[in-house]
């Protein structure tokens, strides 16, 4: 699913969603790709296999078993959930992840963005009742840990 910025504004308006963006500014992303990237830019077209991870989700997955040993999560799986957007459009968040309070929150991680995908979170955010999370990976130079957007 490839929506412009007035697209998605003009989805949210017919939903009724409340907001008081009339527009939704995707032209910077926090997590924007280095042009600098080995081999040229090009990244990789989407997974080989469903329900497989790829170092940053496995990284993530290990953090989320720590937070389960110490009480702050209580349950989370990978792509557990699929989430219909519109007709043939559906997004899959990396993890559901259940909270020490029973809350349930989406968790995407990302190295980078792509415009549809960030687009695909925000709609997402629009339709459901859960909180949606895209997490970076912050460098040891800057502490580790992961950098968190709410949506």
């Amino acid at each position: 699913m490839n929506w412009t910025e007035d697209q998605l504004a003009e989805h949210l308006a017919r939903r009724g969603v409340p907001s008081g963006m009339t527009h939704v500014d995707t032209s910077a992303p926090p997590f924007a790709a280095p042009s600098d990237k080995p081999g040229g830019g090009r990244f990789a077209l989407g997974r080989l296999k469903t329900g497989e991870m790829n170092k940053l989700e496995a990284k993530y997955d290990s953090y989320l078993w720590d937070l389960r040993r110490t009480g702050d999560v209580l349950w989370h799986k990978f792509e557990a959930v699929k989430l219909r957007l519109a007709d043939n459009t559906f997004y899959t968040p990396d993890f559901a992840v259940m909270l020490a309070d029973s809350s349930m929150e989406m968790h995407e991680t990302k190295g980078f963005w792509q415009d549809d995908a960030r687009v695909k979170i925000k709609v997402a955010a629009s339709l459901y009742p859960f909180r949606f999370k895209a997490l970076k990976p912050l460098s040891a130079k800057r502490g580790g840990g992961w950098e968190v957007e709410e949506f």
